[in-house]
């Protein structure tokens, strides 16, 4: 499970850093908001910790860009900041959590369980996005027409939808959608984002995922 944790304090960066990662987590560590924001655009991250106070662009900054661009990766904020106005402003930022410093590495790690186990547990039956709804009853998807998914197909489209202005690498899609099957590679990714280039245009739709074999995917609208 692969993780963003952003704190310019660097001993309590090294050290949170150092816990996640002996506790099996995949962690990206950077010591400000714009460095943090531009991993989130590029990876394909299960969590986000943001401390609120960094150089550049403050944490609450970061989430609202984040929430803006709709990527609804799960996020919890860190702050010395502790008053009750704090905290709602994060939380009303779109914020999945919220732990005021000093903590201990303890009630941390059961924070990032509960967070991270929340994002896998919530899956919204529908999403719409430009001219698509993609459905999770019957893993159709609608446009002009309608056609059925395969699960590997609605897996991955629903990836690319709940965070439209993230560039996810094969890695990032094998980790999340293939990672139990140690036969899937590079080729497999592209034979998928093949199949879903060819059922969108089947439904008519606008849309298409673009990217190169062994690259980075995107679903944007077709360039006319």
């Amino acid at each position: 499970m692969k993780l963003l944790f952003a704190e310019d304090t660097s001993d309590l960066n090294r050290a949170v850093t150092a816990v996640l990662t002996h506790e099996g987590y995949d962690v990206d560590s950077v010591y400000d908001g714009n460095t943090a924001l531009e991993h989130i655009l590029v990876n394909g991250y299960d969590g986000v910790i943001l401390d609120i106070m960094m150089p550049g662009i403050d944490g609450i900054e970061v989430l609202k860009e984040m929430r803006q661009r709709r990527i609804h990766i799960p996020v919890m904020l860190l702050t010395a900041k502790a008053e009750i106005d704090d905290r709602v402003n994060g939380l009303d930022a779109g914020a999945d959590d919220y732990l005021p410093k000093p903590f201990a590495m303890k009630e941390l790690l059961a924070r990032v369980r509960s967070m991270t186990r929340r994002s896998r547990e919530y899956e919204p039956r529908k999403i719409e996005y430009s001219d698509i709804v993609l459905d999770s009853t019957d893993l159709s998807l609608t446009a002009r027409n309608t056609v059925r998914l395969s699960l590997k197909e609605f897996e991955l489209i629903q990836l690319l939808l709940t965070n439209t202005d993230i560039s996810h690498t094969s890695a990032s899609i094998l980790e999340k959608i293939w990672k139990d099957e140690k036969d899937a590679d590079d080729d497999t990714v592209w034979l998928y984002v093949k199949y879903l280039n060819n059922k969108l245009s089947s439904i008519g739709s606008k849309l298409s995922v673009n990217g190169e074999h062994g690259g980075v995917f995107q679903i944007a609208e077709r360039s006319s």
